[in-house]
Order: structure tokens, then sequence, then C-alpha cells
């Protein structure tokens, strides 16, 4: 038995880019892999993602295209963040495309790539709203595409944007971003028929159809997470990931006695208390002290008390009934507990959640119950 586990269905992220694949046709899925598969495994993320018929692979760094390579995922990579000169070298290794938005960007990657014997894909930014990465003058934009067709060795893969409210109710931003983006696009599209045309994230892909265009980019919906923050299952998707633990110590805690650091929690009444080996070190973070829920056996009981680096402790109940037996399964999320629903007892977003699940945790991989 080990203290925590994050059990990753790999099947369930297949199942998922099956469904936003068919959502989106006739446009591509570009499966979005960064940050190590938002907590999932990215190289195992990566795989299913394809298996579901995600034609297309993205990341934020250079490191992260060179692990998924070194790992031997094949296909279609972009590199969607900035690049140092070093961090460009290691993209340009790994055979991902590259953002630019700058005649300048472009001319740098043109040159290392010619020096380094191979021919580079580019996608050029527009920034029509999200204020980050990209241009936001159109014409310098269009410079950047005229300067990447132009180039020995680089090729015009695509062009794109980001939105930055598609996952809220009010659409007007989303729209007017798209407006600005289409517009422009039609210019690049009257030189360069063939580029690649993609703006659309996970939200955008299930609210907005007119944003899909030749490719959508999806990040949380693949793994199960509604991008609207409330349930996957209203969107067809399914979480693939649950993380588990066990109780390590169950005990008596007579009124007037607390657990956990500073006392947070003081028993109003005679209880049995729980121990479950897991803390902040694991990425259940601390702001779930007397905030949060598990699963023990088939009933929810509360966290009380400090969530502690490496432990947490909950309520199992009134002194008469008879306890919850050390070495039972907990489940911390999953069994009916939603990464939204911790998110929101945070302040944040599910992403935040899958991605804070640390290192030490060990993510098992399987297939609808069946290891892998």
């Amino acid at each position: 038995m080990l203290r925590a586990l994050a059990r990753v269905d790999l099947a369930a992220i297949e199942r998922n880019c099956a469904r936003l694949a068919s959502a989106a046709a006739p446009a591509a899925l570009c499966a979005v892999v960064k940050a190590d598969g938002y907590g999932h495994g990215a190289v195992p993320a990566a795989r299913a993602a394809q298996a579901g018929g995600a034609a297309w692979l993205a990341v934020a760094t250079a490191a992260e295209a060179a692990e998924l390579r070194a790992a031997g995922v094949e296909g279609p990579l972009l590199v969607l963040g900035a690049l140092s000169p070093e961090e460009l070298d290691v993209a340009l290794a790994a055979a991902a495309d590259v953002a630019c938005w700058r005649e300048e960007a472009v001319g740098a990657v043109g040159r290392r790539a010619r020096e380094l014997g191979v021919h580079a894909g580019v996608h050029v930014k527009l920034d029509t709203g999200m204020g980050r990465l990209g241009t936001r003058d159109a014409a310098e934009a269009s410079r950047a595409v005229a300067a990447v067709a132009a180039a020995p060795g680089l090729r015009l893969a695509g062009v794109f944007t980001h939105f930055a409210t598609a996952d809220e109710d009010d659409p007007a931003f989303l729209r007017e971003q798209l407006e600005r983006f289409t517009g422009w696009v039609g210019e690049v599209r009257a030189a360069h028929p063939e580029v690649l045309v993609h703006a659309a994230n996970s939200a955008a892909t299930l609210a907005e159809p007119a944003a899909r265009l030749d490719m959508v980019r999806c990040g949380v919906a693949i793994y199960g997470l509604d991008p609207f923050q409330r349930d996957a299952a209203e969107q067809g998707l399914e979480p693939a990931l649950e993380l588990r633990s066990y109780l390590a110590e169950v005990k008596r805690c007579a009124a007037g006695e607390s657990a956990g650091y500073g006392r947070r929690f003081v028993a109003e009444r005679d209880i049995w208390l729980g121990t479950i080996p897991i803390g902040y070190g694991d990425g259940y973070r601390r702001g779930l002290t007397n905030n949060a829920e598990v699963v023990v056996g088939c009933r929810r009981v509360p966290v009380v008390g400090a969530v502690s680096m490496d432990n947490i402790t909950v309520d199992l109940g009134p002194a008469e009934r008879p306890p919850a037996e050390a070495g039972a399964a907990v489940t911390l999320i999953g069994d009916g507990v939603r990464a939204e629903e911790l998110a929101e007892r945070l302040g944040t977003i599910n992403y935040e959640i899958t991605c804070g699940i640390s290192k030490r945790v060990p993510r098992p991989y399987h297939r609808d119950g069946a290891p892998s």
C-alpha cells in the first residue's frame, strides 16, 4: 500500500479526445500536454490523446518538447511559449514548430535553423486581446508572416491567437477577438492559402463553433476537467485522474481535544479521528484546512484541522458509531469529489488542482481499471 497515488485512466483521456475531435470536425484536434500533461503525465497523456484522434500536440516549453521526443512520441508538435536562444536550439532539435510574431525573431529562427541544418515550422501569433505573447499590430504580424515565407529553412506552418474569456458566460469579448483575428487571417490566406489557422481553446471549442477554424487546441478538457469550472459531465467529458490514499491511523478524540498544527480544529463532541498520510507536500493544498471532504468507504467525511506537509486529519463521526478501520481506502479526488469542487473551495481553477499534485505522488496508469 502506498501513501498516495494519483491514478490516471488513459482510456478516459482517449475518449475525451475522441469526443473533442468529433465536436471540432472538420477542424483538427491539437492536444495540449504542457505542465506534465496538466499533472497527468505528459508522455502517457500524449499517446492517449493521439490514440483518441489528436493530430497535433502542443507544449509550452522546449524542454517539454524534448521530453516527448526522447520518449519516442512522434507527430506534429508545437511549442507555444517564448524561447530563449538556448531553448530555441532544444525546440529545433526536437523537430517542433515554434511561435514568432516579430521579424527579428523570425530572422533569428531562420539563421539558427540553417546553422543546424533543419527545416523549421513557424506559427505567427497575433495578440487579439489576451495581452501576453504575440503582437497586437496586425501589420507587424503580416510582416512576420512574409518574413517566414521568404526565409530559407523556414516553413509558414500556421497563424494563431488565444482567447482571454472563452470560459465566461458572456461571449462578447471572445467574438470581438475572433473578428479581429479572422479579419487579419483573410489577408494572410490570400497570399498563403494552405496556412493552418487556429485559435480555440477547450472552452471555445465547446461553446463557439465559429472559433474552431482549421484546428482547435484543447488542454484542460482532454483530461476530463470542465473548462467552465462546473462539472465535466455537462460537457460529456470524463475525469481521468483520481487522488487516493488510506487511513494510516484511527483514534478517539474527546470533546475539547484538538488535531493538527495551531489547534485549528477542536472537537465539540467525542469523535473518531482519522489520519491520512498526504498533505501539501503532495499538492493537497493548505487552503483546504477545515475546508474539504474526502470519501472513506462510501461516505464523505470532513477534513478537520490544518493540512500539514505530510498528513491531514478527518472527522470519522461520533464516538458511538463504529469507525472505519486503519487501512481503509480514501479518495481525495474522485468518487464524486471533483477537482472543480476543490478549486471552488480554494478560489482557483481546476487546472491548478491537478497541476499542483507533486512529483512525489506516483501516477499509476490504467485503462478502465486495468493497470498499464
